[in-house]
């Protein structure tokens, strides 16, 4: 049997990508199929301290956008050999919230440090584990601000950046999403959830006809 594939949600925060990650992750587990679902930064005890010191930390405001790099790195590097790599190996759908595609916005195209050097980075950390699909909720910057501002919690580091970081990003997924169309698909993040789900599990089963398989016995 093919093996089940790799399946990243990217977009900027307040876009839905969680949300759809975590859909998945429970259609899967209701069909019987063995998935691990995970998140950047973070998904390994070293990677969740390291996602705290991103966010949360009190003295994280004077952090410069070469370390926010290779924190992102340092976590991603982790996840890759404790949880990625080990759940493919053993026959399981790894579900992740945000992988590389992050660091190239992010990094790249919102705070503007060199895209060669961040990707010639990123081939370092994930060796051969790339994602076999990505999704890319996309929403516009009052959108994602309007979402964020409904959700009862404090605020991380990133989700305090302003407007226009925002459309950076969002120009910055559209830009990657151009390059790569065979891997990434865009996806109105605006929508009803429901028909948003309903579009990723299409779309995956036609890509990936061992889910269809797997999920309808």
């Amino acid at each position: 049997m093919p093996r089940l594939p790799f399946i990243t949600f990217e977009g900027s925060e307040g876009s839905g990508k969680s949300t759809q990650a975590e859909r998945l992750a429970a259609r899967l587990q209701r069909c019987g199929v063995r998935y691990v679902l995970t998140r950047e930064p973070g998904g390994t005890p070293i990677g969740e301290s390291i996602r705290e010191l991103l966010q949360f930390a009190p003295h994280n405001s004077n952090m410069t956008p070469e370390t926010e790099l290779l924190l992102f790195e340092a976590s991603r590097s982790q996840l890759v050999r404790e949880v990625i790599k080990p759940g493919l190996e053993r026959g399981a759908c790894v579900i992740a919230d945000r992988f590389f595609d992050s660091t190239i916005v992010y990094q790249g195209a919102a705070r503007r440090l060199d895209r060669e050097m961040i990707e010639r980075v990123n081939a370092f950390v994930v060796g051969d584990c790339t994602p076999d699909i990505t999704f890319v909720l996309d929403v516009d910057a009052a959108t994602a601000e309007s979402r964020m501002r409904r959700e009862p919690r404090k605020a991380d580091r990133m989700e305090q950046q302003p407007a226009e970081f925002y459309e950076r990003v969002r120009e910055g997924y559209r830009e990657l999403a151009a390059g790569e169309p065979k891997r990434i698909v865009m996806v109105d993040g605006s929508g009803d959830v429901d028909e948003i789900e309903k579009q990723i599990w299409e779309t995956l089963c036609s890509r990936f006809p061992v889910l269809a398989k797997i999920s309808h016995p």
